[in-house]
């Protein structure tokens, strides 16, 4: 492992054990559930969404350490973000871990997350539980009102 992926998988590990609006949100105007059946991972997502924008967001849940840290990364990404703005960094995102995206090749709006989940797409059973928090995100911007399963 080069000193780069070592990196960030330190601020993957960093997330995980530490999340960032890992919380209920009292406020929020959006709730959603997500679920990866095959990792386990459940997630509550709430979103406070006033003028067309991600005013607050929170989750919780249980899931594993890539789950979690992308939940956190995403949460912090997306708050104050309008929900046009939220829907491109999911398709970018969606597209890092499918591996169309290169993030040190091609410009992009993850800022650290395009780095910490740049290599996911080799491991394809951590793509699903990476891209939970995600579309649950889109799933609760474009009100939805079924819980999201990534099987």
């Amino acid at each position: 492992m080069d000193n780069l992926e070592e990196l960030y998988s330190e601020v993957i590990k960093f997330h995980s054990k530490q999340p960032r609006n890992f919380k209920k949100l009292e406020t929020a105007n959006r709730e959603m559930e997500g679920h990866n059946p095959l990792c386990g991972d459940h997630l509550a997502l709430y979103l406070q969404i006033e003028d067309d924008r991600v005013k607050d967001i929170g989750f919780q849940g249980d899931g594993c350490s890539i789950s979690r840290a992308a939940a956190s990364m995403m949460t912090s990404t997306v708050k104050g973000k309008t929900k046009e703005e939220a829907l491109v960094l999911f398709n970018e995102f969606h597209r890092l871990i499918k591996g169309e995206l290169n993030p040190a090749s091609e410009a992009h709006h993850l800022g650290h997350i395009g780095t910490a989940f740049s290599n996911i797409h080799k491991y394809p059973m951590r793509v699903k539980c990476a891209s939970l928090s995600w579309h649950t995100l889109r799933a609760a911007l474009e009100g939805s009102a079924e819980a999201i399963s990534t099987e």
